[in-house]
């Protein structure tokens, strides 16, 4: 059932399934994703005595702003505060933190610049905190067609072209970054929706000019971004997952930041997944997060 909790700036609608005594995780989705992603995975972590929550995104499904005043913002830091204030706002003091692409990166800053509110961390595609000052460095051909879709949200076509065609676009990212999975079309409109909220746009716009400090941040995040730019350690016990398909970040490709996790790390390739990896391999990341909990027991 969807439940909601305020906090000081958004009103987060989430799921939560298991015993409220259980072991506390929460579980973030990426984009163009929503919590749908993590269907198949609950239940085999509720199985063993978890109590999984499941929150939109700040610009997702039926979370809402509670100020019209209120940047609309996708960077890094305003990710982590929302996943902050929703810990918070639950009175959970410790939970293990989940999460892949936009959720993974909000799981890894609350890791690292917060240690002592995360038990362990999963996170897919590894060290996911954005070196912003090094954005301008271009990379290699091959790293740099697949971050067309960032390239094209720069420009006011590409705000126009999502802001239009947002279903498409959303779906043909789906097919191009998960090539091996064939979802359904009622399985892509079940996460679709979640794209018709109205600040999408302007979120998902905002984070990928953020992140190449093309645009200003939210100045209320400043001081969490000024830490982030030393792209700390993260100190949490961690298993990092990459998929073998996956049409984004290849695998290896940020293997250059395992040196970041400085507690026990694993990292483990998923065969035949692509980027939405909780949803096409739920069984490898239920068993990732089943045994990074058993590090900590």
């Amino acid at each position: 059932m969807l439940k909601h909790i305020e906090t000081a700036l958004l009103d987060i609608a989430y799921e939560e399934h298991g015993e409220a005594s259980g072991w506390p995780v929460v579980l973030l989705h990426g984009f163009p994703y929503d919590i749908h992603a993590y269907d198949e995975v609950t239940p085999r972590l509720t199985a063993q005595g978890a109590r999984v929550i499941t929150p939109y995104l700040r610009g997702y499904g039926p979370t809402r702003f509670r100020s019209p005043e209120t940047v609309r913002s996708g960077q890094q830091a305003a990710l982590g505060a929302d996943l902050l204030a929703l810990l918070d706002a639950l009175h959970i003091e410790r939970a293990l933190l989940g999460g892949y692409d936009w959720g993974g990166r909000a799981a890894c800053v609350v890791a690292a610049l917060y240690p002592e509110r995360a038990r362990a961390l999963v996170s897919v595609n590894g060290y996911n905190i954005q070196n912003i000052a090094a954005s301008a460095q271009p990379a290699d051909p091959e790293k740099e067609y697949r971050m067309w879709y960032q390239y094209y949200l720069h420009g006011e076509r590409g705000r126009a072209g999502l802001t239009e065609n947002r279903r498409a676009f959303c779906r043909l990212l789906w097919s191009l970054w998960s090539p091996t999975w064939r979802f359904s079309d009622s399985t892509y409109a079940q996460s679709a929706a979640a794209f018709d909220n109205a600040d999408f746009v302007d979120v998902v716009v905002h984070s990928y000019r953020h992140r190449y400090a093309l645009v200003e941040g939210d100045p209320q995040f400043d001081a969490m971004e000024r830490r982030l730019a030393a792209t700390p350690p993260i100190t949490v016990p961690t298993i990092t997952l990459e998929g073998d398909a996956d049409g984004v970040a290849p695998v290896g490709g940020r293997l250059a930041n395992a040196q970041r996790f400085t507690a026990r790390h694993e990292n483990r390739i998923v065969a035949n997944a692509g980027h939405n990896l909780p949803q096409e391999a739920p069984e490898a990341f239920a068993a990732a997060v089943l045994d990074v909990n058993a590090w900590t027991a």
